[in-house]
Formats: structure tokens, C-alpha cells, sequence
């Protein structure tokens, strides 16, 4: 484990760090010694995320917790090098069980529409509530966690960036993220610069997996030459042609206008121009809005081609100047 949140201050110490801890919410701190009691020495691996591990554990009192990025800070431990963080165990697990083919938890439309959007506010804050913009780098459905409620929680910020939002320009070279939700620019500055805007992408694929997840297998396995960008290019041709084979058929009318709201939105967010991608605070104004006010993206913007690709968006006029400014 590797864990920095919270900080013991000694009675001799004046390190800046150390009163930063004044400011933070009444925390339980844990020694080393109770937090391996909590998880019964580390026994029970829940998962591993990009830079930690999360262990299940229970209090003394009976509460399930989970020690890493969860759900509602508990407390934490800071022994030398022996970190933790303890936050209150989230039983529906993370999105990916949800919506792979090879699941037998099946949700209906309107519950993926309200993850979808409570996903897009909190990227939104993440870019555009906090202070110091936060880029994620890893979004996808195993980082999306769901509480007793299905209210989904945006977890493993291992990857994670801290961007000023006018001033900091941050290295690539240790940037990563996961096969088929990373955007082009990440890998190929042919594409552009990788920024804010590259959340946006990973947020379109999850949004696409979400609608058409159960369908994606059976089309990747009948092509030929299935590749990362066949999936959106079969979603786009099924949505342009009518066909709408990602909705069942006992769907109501309603039903399949969310669905399809939910496809043009994760197209938008998936062109390989980042310009032409909406930020995240016009994604949530999509999401909430009328379906008729999305226009179907062009389709030779999904092509992820060897050269850079016009920034042509006639409708996504605002694009903030802090996107010019705020590049990583």
C-alpha cells in the first residue's frame, strides 16, 4: 500500500505538511498495528487499482471498511513508511460487474443513465469545481464504484494529475491509463495535447461500453480486423442505420430515446480532435437535456487516422480558453 492523505503531527515538528492537518475533517488515526488487526493482516484483497491495494476489513464495532479509496473517509494511519487510508466499504462493487455480457446483473436503462450522469458531475467537479483542476487518467468501469443506492463513486486516483487551471503545463512521460478508454493524444501528439479534455474521452467509451457492452463481444468476434476503434464504429453505424440492436427489444419508447442520448453523447466525447470533444460541464448539459438538441457527430471523426484532424465543431463553440492554457 501506498498512502499519503493524512498526516501525524510531533509535537517538535513546524514542516508546512504537518499543519495541513488542522484543516482537515475530525479524522480517527489508526496505528499500523490496529489497521492490520482491522483487515486481519492484510488477508482479504479486494483489488488492486494503479497505485495501491484495497483490503477488506471490519471495525470493532462490526462496520465493513475497505483500506484505500472507497467511499466515505474514516480515518487513516501514518507510521514512516506504513500509510493508510480507511473509508467505508462500498457492497455493489464497481461498475464492470454490472455490464459485461458474461454478467447476470442486468440493469435497466434509466439506472445506467442516472450512473452515466452521476458520473459526468463528478468529473465535472474534478475539472471544474475544485480549485486546482484534477485530471483522473484511468477512468473506466472497474474505477466506477456503487454505493447501497447504485450512486456512483469515481475511485483510484493513482493516475491522477493536479493541473492549475492558467498556469500549469505537466509532463507525459509518465502518463498511462487502460487499453481502450485512454485517449489518442495520451499515447500520439499527433493527436494533440493530452489535458482535461482526455477524461472526457475515457468518460465516452464508459458511456458507450454502458449502452452496448453486451453486444460488443459478439461484434468484435464476427470482424475480422476488431480492433479498439471497430467498437464505436459498429455503435455508430447501428445508431445512423436505426437499428438500435444495443436496446432489448421489450424497451419502451422512452427507454430507447435515453439510450440513444447517452450513445451521441459518448460519440461526441470520443473525437479524436480533444477541441472537438465538450467539456465535461456541457457533457452533464447534454446528459440532462433534450435529445433532440445533440446532433450526431460526422463520421469520419471516429477515425482515428495517421494525421492530425481538423477542429471542426459547429455547435461546440465554447471551448474555454483555459483549454489552450491548461495542457499537461
Amino acid at each position: 500500500m501506498l498512502f499519503s492523505l493524512g498526516f501525524r503531527k510531533s509535537k517538535t515538528s513546524h514542516h508546512p505538511r504537518d499543519h495541513k492537518l488542522k484543516a482537515l475533517v475530525q479524522l480517527k488515526q489508526y496505528s499500523y498495528s490496529e489497521v492490520k488487526k482491522i483487515t486481519k493482516s492484510f488477508s482479504h484483497t479486494i483489488g488492486t487499482g494503479g497505485f495501491g491495494t484495497v483490503y477488506g476489513g471490519n471495525l470493532c464495532n462490526g462496520c465493513k471498511v475497505a483500506v484505500k479509496v472507497l467511499k466515505n473517509l474514516l480515518g487513516f494511519c501514518y507510521e514512516g513508511s506504513r500509510r493508510a487510508i480507511v473509508y467505508e466499504f462500498l457492497e455493489n462493487g464497481s461498475l464492470d460487474q454490472f455490464i459485461s455480457k458474461k454478467s447476470s446483473l442486468n440493469l435497466d436503462t434509466s439506472t445506467l443513465y442516472g450512473i452515466a450522469l452521476g458520473v459526468a458531475r463528478g468529473l465535472e467537479y474534478l475539472h471544474h469545481g475544485c480549485k486546482t483542476r484534477i485530471v483522473h487518467f484511468d477512468i473506466k468501469p472497474q474505477n466506477i464504484l456503487l454505493d447501497d443506492n447504485l450512486c456512483p463513486k469515481v475511485s483510484d486516483f493513482g493516475l491522477a494529475k493536479l493541473c492549475e487551471k492558467r498556469e500549469s503545463i505537466l509532463s507525459l512521460l509518465d502518463t498511462r491509463g487502460t487499453i481502450g478508454y485512454i485517449a489518442p493524444e495520451v499515447f500520439s501528439r499527433i493527436y494533440g495535447r493530452a489535458s482535461y479534455k482526455s477524461d472526457v474521452y475515457s468518460y465516452g467509451m464508459l458511456v458507450l461500453e454502458m449502452i452496448g457492452a453486451r453486444n460488443k463481444e459478439t461484434v468484435e468476434t464476427a470482424a475480422s480486423d476488431a480492433s479498439s476503434t471497430y467498437f464505436p464504429d459498429w455503435i455508430y453505424k447501428d445508431l445512423v442505420e436505426g437499428e438500435h440492436t444495443w436496446v432489448t427489444g421489450d424497451a419502451t419508447k422512452e427507454e430507447k430515446e435515453v439510450a440513444k442520448k447517452m450513445i451521441l453523447v459518448g460519440l461526441w466525447c470520443i473525437q479524436p480532435c480533444p477541441s472537438n470533444r465538450p467539456p465535461m460541464n456541457r457533457v452533464v448539459e447534454m446528459m440532462e437535456g433534450r435529445l433532440d438538441a445533440i446532433e450526431v457527430p460526422p463520421k469520419h471523426s471516429l477515425q482515428l487516422s495517421a494525421a492530425p484532424l481538423a477542429e471542426s465543431s459547429s455547435w461546440l463553440s465554447e471551448e474555454n480558453s483555459d483549454y489552450s492554457e491548461v495542457l499537461l
